[in-house]
């Protein structure tokens, strides 16, 4: 990812800083709010599409019939010993 994907935003103070990952920005947080006792938020402008295929296809839209059993990126499969 190039660009930035992750802001973060202090509810107490001034902070506002955008990340190109999830990891690094995670950091960030943990460290202002550790120095601070500020709490930050952030949010999530895009992810990977590799992500955003496994979440469409585990059906994080909240619709139980929206999730795609036939995905190879979950596991919805039992296996022959479970009932």
């Amino acid at each position: 990812m190039d660009e930035d994907s992750v802001v973060l935003e202090c509810r107490d103070c001034e902070f506002r800083e955008s990340f190109a990952n999830l990891g690094s920005a995670r950091v960030a947080l943990d460290d202002h709010e550790s120095a601070t006792g500020h709490d930050a938020d952030w949010q999530i402008e895009r992810v990977a599409a590799g992500v955003e295929r496994a979440g469409a296809d585990a059906g994080i839209c909240g619709e139980p019939d929206c999730a795609n059993s036939d995905s190879p990126l979950l596991d919805w499969r039992r296996s022959d010993n479970e009932p």
